[in-house]
């Protein structure tokens, strides 16, 4: 069985070289051919003695997911499917824009917290994505958008990148997964890897204020909070994780990250629902809410998906929505809905999951019985197989 290079940050990789006997600075060369370049096949790297070349083909590999889907929107938004084995497959989304390309990556194969008005919170959850397959997304992505054109070693000049911004927005509750997630992100802002900023890579969380507190002393990167409420009641049913972690310990945390963060706010993602959190009122608790933070509100309207139960905002409710946060001299901007015709908008990302929880079967019976669903909350604070 061959070990797959892709996923090892600097440290391990100069580890891995260490155990063949090879100088730390074989790791860098490494991580300039695999990332900067391109190159899966060891016999490409020229600047390696043909000796090591040779026993890496037969002891190593360089491996990312298996793409078995690629979707280009009207928009120019692309979405591939790709492959991570078990019965599972993620989705990754690039958005291209006149000044940046945006890659939104997946970090689970589904999701546990079960957010009322995600799709992919509708699939279930099967399991963590490893650092490899995390990272091989952004990997694949240069690859097929032309980045690696010629094996060229660009420098790392933002506004030249194809791939400009990464954001931690797929399928999954990233800080969930925190290691993996946390090994792919050094990968993406190692200078001898992708090169990108802190203020270019952003993870977004539903809440869970632990990890958030990890996340600020270890890789603190561009932070958005999915909070979609104003207040706990409206939250606990949109967001089950406020349950546990309530709207007054995430703001907390909020305002701690931003000490350590490379921006001086946080951005706060609503998603706006027809008749549910849309309301001029609605718009005013918010207000209130988030006055102990400094941040920015971004508005998105809701992306349907098949018996979501859900309807998405009039404009004209959407427009009434961001008046009130502007009147109140909030930075509020409404997102462009992009790739809503290959389900590649926010929110509509589920992929194909092999679902441990038993989601499907279980919203079956509930129905059928008029059962009260089992919490997310549960899965997470008994053990669960299904989020380890």
């Amino acid at each position: 069985m061959t070990f797959n290079l892709l996923g090892l940050g600097r440290n391990d990789l100069t580890s891995y070289c260490a155990t063949l006997g090879e100088k730390p600075f074989r790791a860098k060369q490494l991580l300039h051919w695999m990332h900067q370049s391109g190159v899966a096949d060891f016999s490409g790297m020229t600047d390696i003695s043909k000796v090591l070349r040779e026993r890496l083909s037969v002891e190593a590999a360089i491996t990312g997911p298996t793409v078995v889907q690629d979707t280009v929107a009207s928009d120019g938004t692309r979405k591939w499917l790709m492959d991570v084995g078990t019965g599972n497959a993620i989705e990754t989304v690039f958005i291209p824009e006149t000044h940046r390309g945006t890659l939104c990556i997946s970090s689970q194969a589904g999701c546990a917290l079960e957010c009322s008005f995600c799709a992919t919170g509708r699939q279930g959850f099967n399991r963590n994505l490893t650092v490899a397959e995390i990272i091989g997304q952004l990997w694949w992505a240069n690859k097929c958008l032309g980045a690696y054109a010629g094996n060229n070693k660009s420098g790392h000049n933002n506004e030249a990148r194809i791939v400009s911004n990464v954001v931690m927005m797929g399928m999954g509750e990233p800080l969930a997964n925190f290691d993996n997630v946390v090994g792919a992100m050094q990968l993406m802002l190692d200078d001898d890897a992708y090169g990108l900023s802190r203020r270019r890579v952003t993870l977004s969380t539903s809440g869970l204020v632990p990890a958030m507190d990890r996340l600020r002393e270890t890789c603190p990167v561009a932070l958005a909070v999915s909070l979609h409420a104003p207040n706990d009641v409206l939250r606990n049913e949109l967001v089950p994780i406020n349950k546990k972690y309530p709207i007054c310990e995430l703001l907390a945390a909020c305002v701690r990250y931003i000490e350590k963060a490379p921006r001086d706010f946080v951005t706060f993602e609503y998603v706006l629902l027809d008749g549910v959190n849309d309301s001029v009122a609605h718009a005013r608790e918010l207000v209130e809410t988030v006055k102990p933070v400094p941040c920015k509100i971004n508005l998105i309207p809701f992306n349907p998906f098949p018996d979501s139960g859900y309807g998405r905002s009039r404009p004209e409710a959407v427009s009434r929505f961001r008046d009130v946060l502007l009147r109140a001299d909030l930075v509020a901007t409404t997102r462009k809905t992009r790739g809503d015709d290959i389900a590649a908008a926010c929110g509509q990302l589920a992929g194909q999951v092999k679902d441990k929880t038993r989601r499907a079967e279980r919203r079956q019976k509930r129905e059928a019985s008029d059962e009260l669903p089992l919490s997310p909350l549960t899965l997470l604070s008994t053990g669960s197989e299904a989020v380890q």
